[in-house]
């Protein structure tokens, strides 16, 4: 079987796949992979508390422990991050929004590959998307590539039509004005029998998070007692994560700049699925038929509405 290969670069106001060129990997490494708001953080932090451990380990250490190389706003320099991502003596797990054709691909690293539902994507999306404050903007627009992220639009219609048949990049077809979801998943599916590939469904990380902590911990070959997977289950449960968000919003200086309008516990926002079926429409779902017959193979496009084991 053919192993991936680099073929696209991804720059916008968000992404520089370039970035990656600076990184060296290690032969325990762990990329966690997802296109976004498909459950790229809960996996981040489940890694966090099955390889760190501890109830003082919360969500803003995330970020130190796991950085998102591709990101190309963040105010840390490269250089700065990588030497910090060196420098780390433990297990290292990175983050990305990069899909595959985008990514660099090692046979010694493993890849955690998370997704969801398109319909819940963009729902979730709408809250994110509609929380960015002006400091945001002016982090994403500030040296992109390309041109600037537009302002949230709150016709959810427009923005639902726009983002299921519209691409950010010219060989996108869907996810303006972000980048591609459907696509992100299907760049992965299609090498899915490579052997350091794990699919992971939202869905099935919220209805069953013991099970999901323990295929985790048994493909990153990382061993777990049945302790250890109530530890991390009562840790990364989303109403324990969103707690943590409250408490730190309460707790931090009000004014100071913030990149969302309601603070960490806005990042946090429902975790549900299904919200879709009250606001999309016929209509609506025919331009979502048209983009999975574009870009979905049957298999995944059931998968990705259904979840189960891959």
């Amino acid at each position: 079987m053919q192993l991936p290969q680099l073929n696209k670069v991804y720059q916008n106001h968000h992404l520089d796949s370039t970035r990656w060129d600076a990184y060296s990997p290690r032969n325990d490494d762990i990329v966690v992979t997802t296109s976004y708001k498909c459950g790229t953080t809960f996996t981040q932090q489940i890694l966090l508390h099955l390889l760190h451990g501890g109830p003082d380990v919360d969500a803003p250490a995330t970020l130190d422990v796991s950085p998102w190389i591709d990101a190309r706003f963040m105010p840390t320099p490269l250089e700065t991050l990588i030497e910090d991502l060196d420098e780390q003596k433990h297990r290292r797990f990175i983050k990305s929004h990069l899909p595959l054709d985008g990514l660099p691909y090692y046979e010694q690293v493993k890849y955690l590959i998370v997704a969801r539902d398109p319909r819940d994507v963009f729902m979730s999306l709408q809250n994110h998307y509609g929380n960015y404050t002006d400091l945001a903007y002016s982090a994403f627009n500030n040296g992109n590539v390309g041109v600037d992220l537009p302002r949230f639009d709150p016709d959810i219609k427009r923005s639902w039509t726009n983002w299921i048949s519209r691409g950010w990049f010219d060989w996108e077809s869907e996810g303006w004005p972000m980048w591609s979801n459907m696509h992100h998943t299907q760049s992965y599916w299609e090498y899915r029998n490579l052997p350091n590939f794990m699919f992971l469904h939202y869905a099935d990380m919220r209805s069953d998070l013991p099970g999901t902590i323990r295929r985790i911990a048994e493909f990153i070959e990382h061993p777990v007692t049945d302790a250890d997977v109530a530890r991390v289950t009562s840790e990364t449960d989303f109403d324990a994560v969103k707690a943590k968000a409250i408490k730190a919003d309460a707790e931090a200086d009000t004014n100071s700049p913030q990149v969302f309008a309601n603070g960490q516990s806005g990042f946090f926002f429902k975790g549900t699925n299904g919200r879709w079926r009250n606001v999309l429409d016929q209509e609506d779902l025919e331009l979502y038929e048209a983009a999975k017959r574009r870009v979905l193979s049957d298999d995944c496009a059931a998968w990705l509405e259904n979840g189960g084991a891959v």
